[in-house]
């Protein structure tokens, strides 16, 4: 490398720092840690800070011969490189018994305790899909991770801008103490993004509890709040209105057949918000929540909807029809819809005049994505209608449902419409359709 007679390493060794970390940024640790080991100008590449800004240190729940060293390499990693780390995701794979569930503590105790002395900028921490519920996870276990982890989220409290604890699944007061952490060193916290989607156990009625009331109002700055819509409740929007009105931005609300949702919100709280937060958007997520008239006592004329998704999966009920939803209630949000997801087993009940009277009412709808029972002539119609320009969707996502298990002759059908509007599909449309047997 040193030997400037060769001119192949006369290049390596000329190359300028920004190339070389550039390089080196693709390569794994392994490959970047042999690199190191070439000379004094790639070891000094391989501790730049440019490099180890962003981390995903996976656990795999079931181990392996390829697994065995994960554990011990995420504290080497830490260890070494904790300091520059800005934007931190922990994923912890299906573990299958409370071995490894322990394993995972001890080593998230050393990480975070380690990370939570050398760092001072880490902006970003995601720890997903925990559901410490599960019986894997032992009382005194899943006790200690939390406190580890509430500690941490004290020390990071000053500088967090973003934290994502989707499905942890712990019990009202875990999950309140964990937010409250946040906010530990100012009895304020500025974090603009937090996603608490399946943060609680199912089933709590988090929308009456002065402990969640307590711990949101401590949010001053919030951008993009995720989180369930058994945690709704007038009280919760007149919180965000008064501490994050000016701030507020997105709304993710999920809403589950398991969790409460049977109760009042009015539509005056959610106008008082809507006028705090004049650029507020509001994106349901509804997991076989599907009947009319729960759906209407969510989906109130005041809120700003940008986006519905409505799944019922492959569950099919007699006593349920869409078409009081197509026709009463969507309409309702014709001017500001954005996006429309609908993934229902509508078996009993043929919406296609519905379902695109329905697309064409919303002015500003460019996303649709539906699985559904339909004829195949929807899809010529809708194609018609946007070549047209009745409408502007630009993505369209369709799985026709079909209760024949021979479908040579829809596909037949399809291949034909796609090329009547082939000019249309390929120049404007994120455009996929396909004829799926219901058996």
């Amino acid at each position: 490398m040193e030997d400037d007679s060769d001119p192949e390493q006369s290049c390596w060794a000329g190359l300028p720092d920004v190339c070389l970390r550039h390089i080196f940024h693709w390569l794994d640790d392994r490959d970047r840690s042999r690199a190191a080991l070439v000379c004094k100008k790639w070891s000094r590449a391989m501790y730049s800070g440019s490099l180890w800004r962003t981390r995903t240190i996976t656990f795999n729940g079931r181990p392996s011969r390829a697994h065995t060293f994960e554990f011990e390499t995420a504290l080497w990693y830490v260890k070494k490189f904790g300091k520059y780390l800005e934007h931190l995701e922990i994923k912890l794979l299906n573990p299958y018994n409370a071995v490894l569930t322990r394993k995972f503590q001890v080593t998230m105790r050393g990480l975070l305790s380690h990370l939570g002395k050398c760092n001072s900028r880490l902006v970003s921490l995601s720890i997903q899909h925990l559901e410490l519920d599960r019986v894997v996870w032992k009382s005194m276990v899943r006790a200690q991770f939390i406190k580890n982890l509430g500690t941490f989220l004290k020390r990071m409290s000053k500088h967090l801008d973003y934290l994502n604890l989707k499905g942890a699944r712990v019990t009202l007061e875990e999950g309140c103490d964990l937010l409250n952490s946040l906010s530990y060193l100012r009895n304020k916290s500025f974090i603009s993004e937090v996603n608490i989607e399946d943060f609680f156990s199912l089933h709590l009625p988090i929308y009456s509890s002065t402990l969640f009331h307590q711990a949101v109002s401590k949010f001053h700055s919030l951008v993009i709040l995720t989180f369930n819509y058994n945690c709704i409740s007038d009280e919760l929007l007149d919180i965000l209105c008064k501490h994050s009105g000016h701030s507020l931005r997105t709304l993710n609300i999920k809403c589950h057949i398991h969790d409460p949702h049977g109760q009042v919100v009015w539509g005056m709280s959610w106008a008082n918000l809507a006028k705090r937060a004049p650029r507020l958007n509001v994106n349901f997520f509804f997991e076989r929540v599907m009947k009319h008239d729960h759906l209407a006592r969510i989906l109130l004329v005041e809120i700003p909807v940008r986006s519905i998704s409505l799944r019922s999966c492959y569950f099919s009920d007699p006593d349920w029809t869409m078409r009081p939803t197509l026709i009463n209630l969507l309409p309702a949000y014709r001017h500001v819809l954005q996006k429309l997801t609908l993934e229902v087993n509508n078996d009993h009940e043929l919406l296609d005049d519905e379902l695109l009277q329905l697309i064409l009412s919303c002015k500003r709808l460019f996303f649709l994505k539906v699985w559904a029972f339909l004829s195949v002539t929807f899809m010529e119609k809708l194609l018609q209608n946007r070549a047209e320009k009745k409408c502007i969707l630009t993505t369209i996502k369709v799985r026709i449902y079909t209760a024949r298990q021979e479908t040579s002759e829809e596909d037949r059908l399809l291949r034909d419409i796609y090329k009547k509007f082939k000019y249309l599909i390929d120049s404007e449309l994120n455009y996929f359709v396909i004829i799926y047997p219901m058996v």
